[in-house]
């Protein structure tokens, strides 16, 4: 399918918004590929962070970048959840091709006015979904495609957020509120729903669950604890102690994430640096005595399209890995663990074993190749003008943030919610 022009002759040019981990993930992607895409410009309100990225044009925040007409093909939009409707909007308005990070919004009304704006501009349009992209998907997927497990039935999914990244990312860092994000399900696993549906090939139609924000809380602290891990009595015995979380990163792979969130892009990269940053910062408060309210546990059973059921987990309390997977079929089951998949067949009682090598479950590894497979198809699209290559679209996308919706409601008011087909 070839609606948009092909690019031909040059590299595609792309603008990134927002210079957090994300932006800069994307950013680092093109500069490693010059003979298929250009940096071409940066907006960001930190000075460090753009400088961090690197490219030729700089500029403070994402309206300045779009009223500068710079001269590029597309647009990553990757700034914080609550601002992603105007730029989006903005961006594809002015006919680029954009690349949307997840979610793309924290309300089912900004959601729907940004596939809305989109399908109107007639714009190539992505969305992060870098699960979708994953070698390890492709695995799973095929195995599920090939009818080998039969009529399915039935599919079981835990995310194991794991208890560091949870600490570091939901409890202390910029997802540890829904009033400066979004809710947690929405922040962090929209992926898997989106997920869920893309390898089942089904949609999601009821949902209920449960869930709460069990542990991290000021009653829970430790006796004597103080207001900060550099300065606590109860620290050599807190899983959560921010010098556990960070030092040994800083030691063993360098300043890295997530040691990068906590001292900043261009910030000191030695141990007396991380820990004047955790004297001072926020990644240094208790555990315990943050602001935070998101979950750091909930539950979902699921009604997919044509009476296949499903369950999923998200739980703090884990080692931080890849996901794991169960799916149930009439002639045979498949448990996948992020790096390989093993089937039993029912009709032959074989059991095969398919694996895609090791590969990083988080942001400091590219999520297992689905960053690097999001932005090779994203720029393919661009460059051929070929929508049929980019696997996580307006529809799709809109039916897991749905979904995620629906779920939200369910845990808050104990009931079994429809998922609206569109």
């Amino acid at each position: 399918m070839s609606t948009h022009p092909p690019i031909t002759a040059r590299p595609v040019r792309v603008a990134v918004a927002g210079a957090g981990n994300r932006g800069r993930t994307y950013a680092d992607w093109v500069r490693a590929h010059p003979e298929r895409a250009e940096l071409v410009a940066v907006a960001d309100p930190d000075p460090a962070a753009r400088a961090a990225v690197g490219a030729p044009r700089e500029f403070a925040d994402w309206r300045a970048l779009a009223a500068a007409g710079v001269e590029a093909d597309a647009v990553v939009v990757a700034t914080q959840d609550r601002d992603h409707v105007d730029p989006v909007l903005a961006f594809a308005g002015a006919g680029y091709a954009v690349l949307a990070e997840k979610p793309l919004a924290p309300t089912e009304e900004e959601t729907r006015r940004i596939v809305e704006g989109v399908e109107r501009a007639g714009v190539l349009f992505a969305v992060c979904h870098v699960m979708r992209y994953m070698p390890y998907t492709d695995l799973v997927k095929e195995v599920v495609d090939s009818g080998v497990l039969g009529e399915l039935v039935s599919l079981d999914h835990l995310e194991p957020v794991g208890w560091w990244h949870y600490a570091h990312s939901y409890v202390r860092g910029p997802w540890r509120k829904e009033e400066l994000s979004s809710p947690m399900l929405l922040a962090k696993s929209c992926h898997d729903l989106d997920w869920i549906a893309y390898v089942t090939g089904a949609r999601i139609e009821q949902v209920t669950g449960f869930g709460g924000l069990k542990h991290f809380r000021p009653e829970n602290a430790p006796a004597g604890a103080g207001e900060r891990c550099t300065d606590c009595a109860a620290e050599a015995d807190c899983p959560y102690s921010a010098q556990k979380l960070y030092l040994p990163v800083l030691r063993e792979k360098g300043a890295v994430w997530p040691v990068t969130h906590v001292t900043g892009a261009t910030g000191p990269t030695d141990e007396a640096g991380l820990l004047q940053a955790l004297r001072t910062g926020p990644y240094g408060v208790c555990a315990y005595r943050a602001d935070n309210d998101v979950v750091d546990h909930q539950v979902l059973a699921m009604l997919l399209s044509g009476g296949v059921t499903a369950t999923f987990q998200m739980v703090a309390f884990t080692e931080q890995t890849h996901r794991q997977t169960r799916v149930f079929g009439s002639h045979g089951w498949l448990r996948g663990d992020g790096e390989s998949v093993t089937v039993q067949d029912f009709r032959t009682g074989e059991t095969t074993v398919r694996t895609v090598g090791a590969a990083g479950s988080n942001a400091a590894d590219g999520h297992g190749g689905g960053d690097a497979g999001l932005m090779d198809a994203f720029v393919r699209a661009v460059a051929t003008g070929d929508s049929g290559v980019l696997r996580s679209g307006t529809a799709a996308s809109l039916g897991s943030h749905l979904a995620a919706f629906a779920a939200e409601r369910a845990r808050h008011t104990g009931t079994v919610q429809a998922v609206p087909a569109r």
